[in-house]
């Protein structure tokens, strides 16, 4: 019979309350509270990983799962809470420092798009709305690049986020009317740059004067232009405006200033409208970017 003992860890599993555990140990990094209070807002019970224990000289320290242990302690509102511990009994210090260090070395972090496509399977309804919105303008949110596909998956889903469904309607349309799809006129900063000028300006942003005025230049010359001017998607708003204000009468063209004085209302209760899947969101005041969707985890360490 084979031996597959050296592939099979040599722990055993207990119930320790919150308040026999030990996480302060140096080769550890400090607790984040705001990640604990963040992640304690939107508790799933079904996301807590066993938190990985160290028994030294009668004492369980913690060397995987400080922050779950907060954040159960946190929710429960006791440190007399039980959680269910993987016990090591026969690591010392410097070993268990080694597994702290290279614990993640190897593990692969889900994408944006691994994750949004699993909320569509889970039914959720904000990505299901999203993608059937990009489904209406015959898109396809994808993984890589390819003719009609959004792969700025975190960037849509900012967008709904901080400005609502009816913004990123109405960012998709003014991209496909005034680029027909051209590579990337989709992208996460031309997105965000739309985004931002409608959130400026509403309605006094024409947008047959946008297609107008910003369609006779190719997206990679908006691209070029935009990196000169800033890093980002502030760039891409700025050429876009410049390009719209172009041969305009004062009194109809728009001020520069309002892009960077114009904030996001604080976003309040959505509405939804089962029907016709519109969306009322009034807004709230984050940072959109095109970096990867941030994880609430339970057990991230």
């Amino acid at each position: 019979m084979d031996d597959f003992s050296k592939y099979v860890p040599d722990v055993h599993y207990e119930l320790i309350p919150i308040k026999n555990l030990v996480s302060n140990q140096d080769y550890q990094r400090n607790l984040s509270v705001k990640h604990v209070q963040k992640a304690a807002n939107e508790f799933d019970l079904c996301q807590i990983n066993p938190v990985k224990v160290s028994r030294r000289d009668g004492i369980n320290y913690v060397f995987n799962g400080q922050h779950t242990i907060e954040i159960i302690a946190l929710v429960s509102g006791s440190r007399e809470t039980p959680v269910w511990c993987m016990i090591y009994d026969d690591l010392k210090y410097e070993h268990e420092a080694d597994i702290f260090a290279n614990q993640s070395k190897f593990v692969k972090p889900l994408l944006p798009y691994e994750i949004f496509m699993a909320n569509l399977e889970a039914g959720s309804d904000k990505h299901l709305i999203i993608n059937s919105l990009v489904e209406s303008y015959d898109l396809v949110i994808c993984s890589h690049p390819v003719p009609g596909g959004v792969c700025a998956v975190s960037t849509l889903e900012q967008i709904y986020d901080k400005y609502g469904y009816h913004t990123l309607d109405r960012v998709l349309r003014l991209c496909i009317g005034t680029w027909e799809g051209e590579n990337h006129s989709l992208s996460a900063n031309m997105l965000n740059g739309v985004a931002r000028l409608i959130n400026a300006y509403g309605d006094s942003l024409k947008d047959d004067i946008f297609k107008e005025k910003n369609g006779i230049f190719s997206v990679r010359t908006i691209i070029r232009n935009a990196k000169e001017r800033r890093v980002g998607s502030l760039g891409f708003a700025e050429t876009l405006l410049i390009n719209y204000n172009k041969k305009m009468q004062t009194h109809s063209s728009l001020p520069i200033e309002k892009l960077y004085t114009h904030k996001v209302k604080h976003k309040q209760k959505e509405e939804v409208d089962e029907d016709t899947a519109s969306i009322s969101y009034p807004f709230d005041e984050r940072d959109s970017s095109d970096a990867t969707d941030e994880q609430l985890t339970l057990n991230i360490e």
